[in-house]
């Protein structure tokens, strides 16, 4: 009975380093880097899109799509995947 204890605390112990511990992690990574957007910043959205933040609010954000300055659409902070710096995007 304390072998079989044993190795279900084992296991758990393995799947928390190869399956949760990854996770949580790149969950703080996302958060940081939504909190760290600044207007002007080049984005990727989640379904792939290239744009630039012209504004912002708390749970939301403006971006314009390619060169068109007439396609602004505001969407979550969420749906973000990618965001290169304004600095980094004119080097």
């Amino acid at each position: 009975m304390g072998m079989m204890i044993l190795w279900m605390v084992v296991i758990f112990g393995v799947m928390y380093f190869l399956m949760i511990r990854p996770q949580k992690k790149e969950q703080k990574r996302l958060q940081a880097m939504l909190n760290s957007m600044e207007v002007g910043d080049s984005i990727v959205t989640t379904s792939g899109f290239y744009g630039v933040i012209i504004d912002m609010t708390e749970e939301d954000v403006i971006v314009e799509f390619g060169n068109n300055k007439n396609c602004r659409i505001p969407m979550r902070k969420q749906a973000i995947a990618e965001v290169e710096k304004a600095e980094q995007a004119s080097a």
